[in-house]
């Protein structure tokens, strides 16, 4: 058990009106007690109160082989876990409830405890991940270096033109496995050509073309935490449009990153980066948030978008991923995670910015 982690969270529920919560995200509960349990369909819950009581209720099938430092109720496939979790709760009392519960176990749950109060309670875990301790920060840096070597090597292999989209998305994982990560942190993207006009495309059997742009969006899990980075780059020759709109997603990055230090609102960083863009004539092809918050998973709360207007926090680690997409031809997007510092932020990502233009494959 992380006890200072779990102090601030049973503080933060005191700050939104929670006397009791139950959390039953893997990711969360990892974080809290460092040991990782993914249940499928049988339930997995740690309960935790304002006097510091943590229950965690867990199937029989997932054997623990340490001890997390807190009490535990296992249960097994003939008993119904609701049985036991409802002993614990409060009905007098506010209950937070992790927004990723299935709706059968709370459902259960009120018709046991009829009249119990409950919130959505993943804001209170939420608030405390988003802001990085030390140890978090050492192992995402280290997660995003590995990062930048995937993708100068995959870069390379791009560059032969031998491989589809999907092929490089099965490259990429030999090179992660290289560095002993955990593997993915979200399906790789890899966009050439017109799919690179498609913000969430799904890497297919689509080969490289000449005059084909070209999209890498990947990142890994190392050490449990995770990477993400946008490089855009073109095949052939650019022609001026896609030169001037690589050259405003760049501008827009770099405006956005000038903008962050602590006391800032994510909405101001966001309109750094889209008020260069809507000036230079394509706000509209700009179809997505600036960013995302990430540690233990990929997109974490909060995001970086217009209508999030919270204040920027030291220890925070989000993207920075301005695009402009334009159907049928081509797109553009380029990311950073970036680290919020003391008076300003670091830049996670080392790997080059600069348009790369591969004018025949090799």
């Amino acid at each position: 058990m992380h006890e200072k982690r779990l102090q601030k969270i049973i503080t933060n529920m005191k700050k939104h009106h929670m006397d009791q919560m139950v959390i039953t995200s893997p990711d969360s509960i990892f974080y809290l007690l460092d040991e990782w349990i993914h249940p499928g369909e049988r339930m997995l819950a740690l309960f935790v109160n304002t006097n510091g009581d943590t229950t965690l209720f867990i199937n029989e099938l997932f054997p623990l082989q340490k001890d997390l430092g807190v009490k535990l109720c296992i249960y097994n496939d003939t008993e119904d876990p609701i049985d036991y979790l409802e002993k614990s709760v409060n009905l007098n009392k506010t209950m937070g409830i992790d927004k990723e519960w299935p709706s059968h176990f709370l459902i259960r749950l009120l018709k046991k405890k009829p009249g119990l109060q409950v919130e959505n309670g993943s804001i209170v875990v939420d608030e405390i991940r988003m802001v990085k301790d030390e140890d978090e920060i050492k192992l995402m840096k280290k997660a995003s270096a590995i990062n930048d070597q995937a993708m100068g090597k995959i870069m390379e292999v791009i560059k032969t033109g031998t491989y589809t989209e999907l092929e490089i998305g099965k490259k990429l994982g030999e090179i992660y496995a290289q560095y002993d990560t955990n593997g993915f942190s979200f399906d790789p993207l890899i966009c050439y050509g017109s799919n690179a006009a498609q913000p969430h495309h799904s890497s297919d059997q689509t080969p490289l073309k000449i005059n084909n742009s070209i999209i890498i969006d990947i990142g890994c899990i190392s050490n449990n935490y995770a990477s993400d980075m946008t490089r855009s780059m073109f095949f052939g020759e650019p022609d001026e449009e896609y030169k001037k709109i690589y050259d405003l997603v760049l501008k827009a990055n770099r405006s956005a990153i000038s903008t962050i230090k602590p006391g800032v609102k994510f909405s101001t960083i966001d309109q750094a980066a889209r008020s260069v863009i809507e000036h230079g004539g394509y706000g509209k092809y700009f179809t997505h948030r600036t960013g995302h918050n990430i540690g233990l998973c990929v997109h974490e709360y909060p995001d970086v978008s217009a209508v999030n207007d919270m204040i920027v926090k030291e220890g925070m680690i989000f993207s920075i991923e301005p695009g402009i997409y334009l159907q049928g031809k081509y797109g553009v997007r380029i990311e950073d995670l970036v680290l919020v510092t003391k008076d300003s932020c670091e830049v996670l990502n080392q790997f080059p910015k600069n348009l790369i233009v591969f004018d025949s494959l090799k």
